[in-house]
């Protein structure tokens, strides 16, 4: 155990941190570090009692729309979204231009080849796109810190290639997990520290200088706020952050996914609780479905088919990205787009059938009024900027347009229609298993069906199948979805998968389907998968 030395040295920091995870080399010693420590101790003190009410306010308000109650607009915060004359505050000139943002984990190598795929922002991700062994995320933060300094290269063990920065690499924006998760290795009086401060923390440690001495701020992507209350617990974050290390005000810049039904309903009093801070809000879609589904999963009226079948023309996802865009226009921020999760074929055919996907997607971000957009892989970046800069018409956003329209609750909350079949069950025990499977592994960014997939995919097929299972839905062949028969579906898919991974026993796919098939037959539903998924990680 590594515990903070010397608390005498810095009072208002007792010595309440310590590190329970192994400090496996000189690197991992260095983030961790007795300054580092008593950073994340000042912040833990501060800010963690706030962090336990804000979560306990979740679960509270869950329980009311569990209870047949709608998520709607706040009657309380009325005069903030009737006030026109207030906007965010000016953005800087780096972050201006957003057309094209590539997202992925933290591997050392998938790092700088974002970094060098000429996109404009690259956005990596502590979150959903990796798996939170210890290792990954102390590796992580000396990831972050070499690519800031300039200083990151890699060689392949496999085939000896070097890999090394570009002079021109993408602007770097960090994504901390979620306020949900905690950190097990690193412990503040006695208990599991927020993942949330441990990510924001260190990586602000270590990177102010070096993004200062290249004239820029340090940039965070904010996941799964749910109010703003949430929002404004991350910009006192921010404003003691600025005030510990004495740099300026708006320093650190904000965009926030909004990724989460009760989100949609405050995106006004978001961006007013953080206008210092914040630049822009993002369309994270898939891990939208999946909170439209978790919202609502006891209303009977609201409950979705196969979720493969739900796009973006849907009326609730195109009500909300123009909701989303015509929210941040008017207040000045940016509105960035969802995700192409879509990976380059060597088929011909199917890479044909790829890039007109992306091409449509695209397009209908651009047309809606978006000012970038993201894509997963290096060899989507030209194509989502081609597309993008065909709309722009020169312009770097287009901040300028405003959607019409209203985009009301009820076209918010409107329900879709669409298969309820075995072949989409299937498919959605197939992908939640194989990405359950390599995430226990400590792989959090896996390609599955041309796809490369997160944790919101595996969140969304277990949301599906749980809310089927709940309300005894009817598959459209007329046979009921029962607890029974998804037991025989993923036993049966479960030893397909095996088979074709050879049987390695290192594989840990009778896990996954364990967890899989608890999580989606529970009678109460998990919050978050990654929460029990967790505890068997290491």
């Amino acid at each position: 155990m590594y515990e903070l030395e010397n608390p005498s040295k810095n009072p208002s920091c007792p010595a309440s941190v310590q590190v329970t995870g192994p400090l496996f080399n000189e690197d991992a010693k260095s983030i961790l570090n007795n300054d580092a420590l008593a950073f994340l101790s000042s912040l833990c003190n501060r800010f963690s009692g706030q962090l336990n009410s804000l979560l306990a306010e979740r679960k509270r308000k869950q329980e009311t729309f569990d209870t047949g109650v709608l998520p709607d607009f706040r009657t309380d915060t009325a005069s903030i979204r009737d006030d026109r004359q207030w906007k965010v505050a000016d953005i800087p000139e780096v972050l201006l231009d957003r057309r094209v943002e590539i997202t992925g984990p933290i591997d050392r190598k998938m790092v700088i080849n974002a970094l060098n795929s000429g996109a404009n922002v690259f956005m990596c991700c502590f979150e959903d796109a990796t798996s939170p062994t210890w290792e990954n995320m102390v590796n992580g933060q000396i990831n972050m810190r070499d690519a800031n300094t300039g200083t990151m290269t890699y060689v392949d063990p496999k085939t000896g290639k070097y890999y090394q920065l570009s002079s021109t690499p993408a602007t770097l924006i960090h994504r901390p997990r979620g306020l949900h998760l905690q950190e097990s290795h690193i412990l503040f009086e006695g208990k599991p520290m927020p993942a949330s401060l441990m990510d924001f923390g260190l990586y602000f440690f270590h990177n102010y200088q070096s993004r200062n001495a290249r004239g820029q701020g340090v940039y965070f992507y904010l996941p799964k706020l749910e109010s703003m209350e949430e929002a404004a617990w991350w910009e006192s974050v921010f404003d003691f952050t600025e005030e510990y290390f004495s740099v300026e005000t708006g320093t650190i810049r904000a965009t926030v996914l909004i990724e989460t039904l009760p989100a949609v309903f405050q995106m006004e009093e978001i961006l007013h609780a953080m206008r210092k801070h914040i630049v822009g809000m993002n369309c994270g879609r898939w891990d939208y479905i999946f909170s439209y589904i978790k919202t609502l999963k006891n209303h009977t009226d609201r409950i979705l088919p196969d979720r493969h079948a739900i796009g973006m023309d849907q009326p609730f996802l195109e009500a909300y990205s123009k909701r989303l865009i015509q929210t941040c226009h008017r207040r000045g921020a940016l509105a960035i787009g969802g995700m192409s999760a879509f990976i380059p074929a060597k088929d011909p055919d199917e890479m044909a059938r790829v890039t007109q996907k992306v091409i449509e997607d695209k397009r209908r971000e651009a047309t809606n009024g978006h000012d970038g957009t993201w894509v997963a892989h290096p060899h989507l970046v030209s194509l989502a900027r081609q597309i993008f800069d065909e709309y722009l018409n020169g312009e770097i956003n287009q901040r300028h347009f405003i959607p019409d329209g209203s985009f009301n609750s009820e076209i918010l909350l409107r329900p879709s229609h669409g298969p309820k079949d075995e072949p989409g069950v299937r498919k959605n025990i197939r992908i939640a298993v194989l990405y359950m499977e390599a995430w226990l592994r400590g792989v959090g960014c896996v390609p599955i069906y041309g796809l490369m997939e997160d944790a919101a995919t595996a969140e969304i097929s277990r949301a599906n199948i749980w809310q089927w299972l709940k309300h005894q839905v009817s598959l459209d062949d007329g046979r009921p979805f029962t607890t029974e028969l998804f037991r025989d579906w993923l036993d049966q898919e479960a030893k397909n998968m095996k088979a074709s991974a050879g049987n390695d026993e290192c594989r840990k796919f009778d896990e996954a389907s364990e967890l899989f098939f608890t999580l989606s037959t529970d009678a109460h539903f998990a919050d978050f998968l990654t929460i029990p998924c967790y505890a068997k990680l290491e």
